[in-house]
């Protein structure tokens, strides 16, 4: 009996839109192929798209009682996800769920509590972040094991995409999610790298005609909700072959085509309210879809001059109370490109402004709508040296729905330019695919990783450090100065050990202790550095408050080194090694819940 078909599949959990691709595993090169994903796009119409929309809708009572709103493998649902969840946003936006994603990597909520939809009333139906991410997967999971039900999803090498600025803890969160949808077994990879495999695949073998050593590519993704920056450079290694190393990840920017949509929307209110016309909310949201399709519509087809627009009215009149307009290509390029894409200095950065003292909680939105002063600023605190004032890149592969538009494509160009005062650089990678990318090459990537090929290195995108107290004689009204011990460099490869025995410090163990982490983005320094002064380029993540268990004879202060290394999933396992004896304590860090005990163990 022949054995099954094994595949390598990626999966892009978008914020706006989820896609998975897969490639047979024993095939001699990568096939790889988009999983069409039956959805609900209407009551009873159950349709194949190539995109799944990250909305997920909860059933009223009538609808969960009807077969209607069945999916093939379900029986009874009380949620659907996809497109009809997509298209209810407009009608009932209180029982839908929109940007789950981003909601992983923000630490002022409980991101395992039924908090979403955000907002809704407190008798209204929630799930958590955690538990709506699975719900994504676990549709994509039932649409594949329909087209291949020989070949279940979780015995398959599955790799996939997270945010390059995903810190540990929503990188955990994700794989939790996973796990909650049946898959147990996951890799994950930064998504700006899998658009980067995308375009590796996509040439075959004559990628090395578009790169040399030197270059430094930058991966500019902007797609439905978010925006992430990361370069990577192009290298000669020992054997004269060309090599990828992934050199700088931005900052989580909340910021893309939504902000955009919404920018139209208030254009075109604004023009409607001075012919007479008052929308009320549940327009307004209808106005911001309407303006999403439009803008898609003229960024795809520049024959069309205009898109016209329809309104439903509120009143009983409900025809004649129709509001319509149009919304033309002159009003969506110039208020995208000025507005999201404006020229600015090379030197610039987001613009500051300052805070208001209470705002609504929800998702950390960007302030500023400039992606190029974004941009700027990633590319300043990426200069690998001082005398530098970019690190301006040679090439640029564009990558997410928003930069599916030539126009806006040809802005960025200028702007990047315009920085490095030259016409033809940086030059951009031929890409046609904006969409799908993602899950296409974490597939890749899966492959490669699997049958060899070419990989980008790069590990980790931050450097960690450990708080360290100074010792020093007591003053009253001063703290002892806080330094910061370098325990993983930026780069470090997942699954690498660090042992770092040139520094012994003083552990209290017997009594609850509190530890507290940093992170750089910028910053590289070597592993067992000791940095005298944590300064603004450190970004403080969640103590850790535990208690080390002691045993007879060790006293309450005892002599260790440290040990540190980064799992697999990219988070962080920390030994404090007892200087005489060897034996060791543990941390495995669960970052989520600041204030609680994590897991720990001594032996």
């Amino acid at each position: 009996m022949s054995k099954p078909q094994r595949y390598v599949v990626g999966i892009d959990l978008g914020t706006t839109n989820s896609a998975l691709a897969y490639t047979p595993l024993d095939a001699e090169s990568p096939t790889i192929e988009v999983l069409p994903i039956s959805q609900l796009t209407a009551p009873g119409a159950c349709e194949e798209r190539s995109l799944l929309p990250s909305f997920l809708y909860f059933l009223n009572a009538e609808e969960r009682s009807s077969p209607a709103f069945s999916m093939p493998w379900e029986n009874a649902p009380t949620t659907t996800v996809g497109e009809f969840a997509r298209r209810r946003a407009v009608e009932v936006p209180h029982r839908v769920v929109s940007s789950a994603k981003s909601w992983l990597c923000v630490d002022s909520v409980e991101r395992e509590s039924p908090i979403l939809p955000w907002g809704a009333e407190a008798t209204e139906e929630k799930l958590s972040p955690v538990a709506v991410a699975a719900k994504y997967l676990g549709h994509l999971r039932q649409a594949w094991e329909q087209r291949f039900p020989s070949a279940p999803l979780a015995e398959q090498d599955v790799v996939l995409g997270v945010p390059a600025s995903f810190d540990p803890v929503a990188r955990e969160l994700t794989v939790r999610a996973a796990a909650l949808a049946g898959l147990d077994r996951v890799t994950l990879i930064e998504e700006p790298q899998a658009a980067f495999y995308s375009w590796l695949a996509s040439q075959a073998n004559s990628w090395s005609d578009h790169l040399a050593p030197g270059d430094v590519i930058l991966v500019c993704d902007v797609g439905g909700g978010t925006t992430d920056f990361t370069l990577i450079e192009v290298r000669e290694d020992d054997r004269g072959r060309l090599a990828l190393e992934r050199l700088a990840v931005g900052d989580h920017i909340l910021l893309g085509g939504d902000n955009m949509d919404l920018a139209l929307a208030y254009a075109v209110r604004n023009r409607l309210e001075k012919e007479g016309h008052r929308l009320d909310a549940w327009q307004f949201r209808s106005l911001v879809l309407a303006c999403r399709d439009a803008k898609e519509s003229l960024l795809s087809d520049t024959r069309r001059s205009a898109v016209p627009l329809s309104i439903l009215g509120r009143g009983r009149r409900l025809i004649a109370a129709t509001l319509r307009t149009e919304v033309d290509r002159k009003l969506v390029e110039e208020l995208l490109t000025e507005g999201f894409f404006p020229f600015c200095e090379r030197e610039a950065g987001p613009a500051e402004t300052i805070p208001i003292s209470l705002t609504e909680s929800g998702l950390p939105y960007a302030a500023d709508p400039a992606i190029t002063r974004h941009l700027a600023g990633f590319l300043w605190r990426a200069r690998t040296t001082e005398g530098d004032p970019l690190a301006l890149p040679s090439l640029v592969l564009f990558h997410g729905g928003a930069l599916r538009a030539e126009v806006l494509r040809q802005r960025l160009l200028s702007v990047l330019r315009s920085w490095s005062r030259c016409t033809d650089r940086p030059r951009p990678l031929p890409n046609s695919d904006f969409s799908h990318a993602v899950a296409r090459g974490a597939a890749y990537y899966g492959f490669v990783r699997a049958r060899g090929g070419l990989r980008i290195r790069g590990g980790v995108a931050r450097a960690y450090y450990l708080g360290i107290v100074a010792a020093m004689p007591a003053v009253p009204g001063v703290a002892p100065p806080l330094k910061a011990f370098c325990i993983v460099p930026r780069g470090l490869e997942e699954g690498s050990e660090v042992e770092l025995p040139g520094h012994e410090f003083a552990l209290q163990v017997g009594r609850e202790v509190e530890f507290r982490f940093f992170q750089s983005t910028i910053r590289t320094d070597p592993a067992g550095a000791l940095i005298e002064e944590v300064g603004p380029e450190f970004q403080e993540l969640p103590p850790l408050r535990t208690c080390l268990n002691t045993w007879e004879g060790t006293g309450q202060r005892v002599p260790v080194h440290l040990r540190a290394k980064v799992n697999e999933l990219g988070t962080l396992e920390l030994c404090f090694v007892h200087q005489q004896s060897g034996s060791h304590w543990k941390l495995e860090f669960d970052l989520r819940i600041p204030t609680q005990n994590r897991n720990t163990t001594s032996s």
